[in-house]
């Protein structure tokens, strides 16, 4: 047995121990399609009752399971604990077909809800929600009340700023997302939009907000528009559009579905809904980060979180703050962030800057001053109005990446329009970013030994990098072997057999890339 393989047993050894002692802090890797965040909330402890405020303090109202963040006093107590649902439909015996569908991913959406700000009697702002569709009947009492967790939750992501609102005349419309990471890895969409609703005189905004197990963005900013056209007319218009939508399949990438409404006075009405080509870009829209930052802001930001590094983004639209944290998780591909990912930070859960790991967070700029008293980490200002861009930073950051591929990045994104589309954005983007993995790390296959056909593999991570040429990338190969997004991809190639990785886009990159290589070196004969 050789000395990798030795290692690779004793780190998946005690990977497994870890899970089980740290459920809550389960990676989830990038091969199956979706992002876990290593930071799951436990929504029965997002609103603290009375008896848990003021001594226990705001680490303790925290609705976080993070046993690296908590004492060991309470590891038992949450392991007694059940985790979340992976679904909160009902599961009738007699409706497999159904459930069998929802889980596969076809429904658009779990449900949609809208979020209030009513006045409570000590006269602060409190959000409730008044509507939801659909009404779940007929659940057992745990299902219910797990139900109740989530939906308390889902007040609290639309509206983070806590309870400090008062009745408006004029409110700018905005739309952003948030993730529901659950105990048990899976993980859910909250896309939200918030507005003045109709009527006349001073009132609190109200925010509509879909859950779906699917992320597409753009998809359900459109699906928001449509809900919000009849909303102005009745709330009961919106009933029979959500549940066209409901029954209506999922398309396939670069695929539409349309969906029959009807509006009085208008009729009937045809709502086309396409999903972009390429679907691990469909969540996200680049532009937002790329008009908040520089060319070369970014690829600072995209190497500290190449080395999953502790990253704070600071802005005053939620908007900004989702849509920047997801664009920068996309630079990523095809690996998948690991660790804890809160696009937009409640003011409730601000603490969670103390962590000691790596995380991913948004924030709003009226809470700065609680992140910049911490070190070691990397604050960046999104603001229209900022100063400086990064307001905390290590000073390392642009000798992460070899140089080299620095300048082939920033060459890359050169070519984009000023005035581009969304889509031509994405292209323009990932086929700078892409590459930088393809020609750092795109030779791992020939590395992975098997002893026979349909047995795992073993991984050579010592011969892997000592194969690379170049002393820079050699130099920063060796340091991303140690990152748990690298970690977590290779365990899944050691599983799949050598068949199943002629797939996907990264594949075929590196298949271009090998081939470019070869007939340079044949030119040069």
């Amino acid at each position: 047995m050789s000395g990798d393989e030795v290692k690779r047993r004793i780190r998946k050894t005690h990977g497994q121990k870890h899970m089980k002692q740290r459920w809550s802090e389960q990676p989830q890797s990038a091969a199956n399609g979706k992002e876990k965040d290593a930071l799951s909330f436990d929504l029965s402890t997002v609103q603290p009752s009375e008896d848990e405020k003021g001594e226990r303090g705001a680490i303790k109202r925290l609705s976080t399971m993070w046993s690296s963040f908590r004492g060991k006093h309470d590891k038992d107590r949450v392991m007694k604990e059940p985790p979340l649902q992976e679904s909160l439909e009902p599961a009738p015996v007699d409706t497999p077909a159904k459930e069998q569908r929802y889980m596969s991913g076809q429904y658009f959406f779990e449900y949609l809800v809208v979020v209030s700000l009513k006045k409570s009697k000590e006269g602060a702002y409190e959000p409730q929600i008044t509507y939801q569709f659909p009404k779940r009947d007929g659940m057992v009492r745990f299902q219910r009340e797990e139900e109740e967790k989530t939906l308390k939750a889902i007040t609290l992501f639309c509206f983070p700023e806590g309870i400090n609102w008062a009745p408006l005349t004029e409110y700018h419309s905005e739309t952003f997302s948030f993730v529901l990471t659950e105990i048990d890895g899976s993980r859910r969409n909250g896309y939200c939009r918030r507005l003045l609703p109709h009527g006349n005189g001073a009132r609190p905004p109200e925010a509509y907000c879909i859950i779906s197990r699917l992320a597409c963005f753009g998809l359900f900013s459109k699906i928001f528009d449509e809900v919000e056209k009849r909303r102005q007319i009745s709330m009961a218009m919106i009933y029979p559009f959500m549940q066209s939508l409901r029954e209506a399949a999922f398309p396939a990438p670069g695929n539409t579905v349309k969906i029959k409404s009807f509006i009085p006075d208008k009729g009937t009405e045809i709502i086309s809904l396409t999903r972009p080509l390429d679907s691990w870009l469909e969540h996200v829209d680049f532009r937002t980060l790329f008009r908040c930052l520089t060319d070369e802001e970014v690829l600072l930001v995209f190497a500290a979180a190449v080395m999953e590094r502790r990253i704070v983004f600071i802005a005053e639209e939620l908007s900004t703050l989702s849509q920047v944290i997801h664009a920068v998780v996309a630079l990523l591909y095809p690996f998948t962030w690991q660790h804890t990912f809160i696009s937009i930070v409640p003011e409730i859960l601000i603490d969670v800057v103390m962590a000691p790991t790596p995380y991913l967070l948004g924030v709003q700029k009226r809470l700065l001053e609680q992140v910049t008293d911490q070190s070691d980490l990397l604050v960046v200002d999104l603001s229209e109005d900022k100063g400086d861009t990064f307001l905390v930073q290590s000073g390392d950051e642009k000798y992460i990446l070899p140089p080299k591929l620095q300048d082939e990045i920033l060459q890359a994104l050169r070519n984009r329009k000023e005035k581009a589309t969304v889509e031509e954005l994405n292209t323009v983007v990932s086929e700078a970013f892409l590459p930088f993995f393809v020609k750092t790390v795109g030779h791992f296959a020939s590395y992975v030994t098997r002893k026979g056909n349909g047995q795992p593999g073993v991984f050579q991570s010592r011969a892997f990098y000592k194969a690379i040429e170049s002393k820079t990338t050699r130099h920063f190969v060796k340091k991303f072997l140690q990152t748990q997004m690298f970690d977590l991809f290779i365990q899944e190639l050691e599983q799949q057999q050598p068949a199943s990785l002629q797939q996907g886009i990264f594949h075929r990159k590196i298949v271009e890339y090998q081939e470019k290589k070869k007939r340079e070196k044949a030119k040069k004969r």
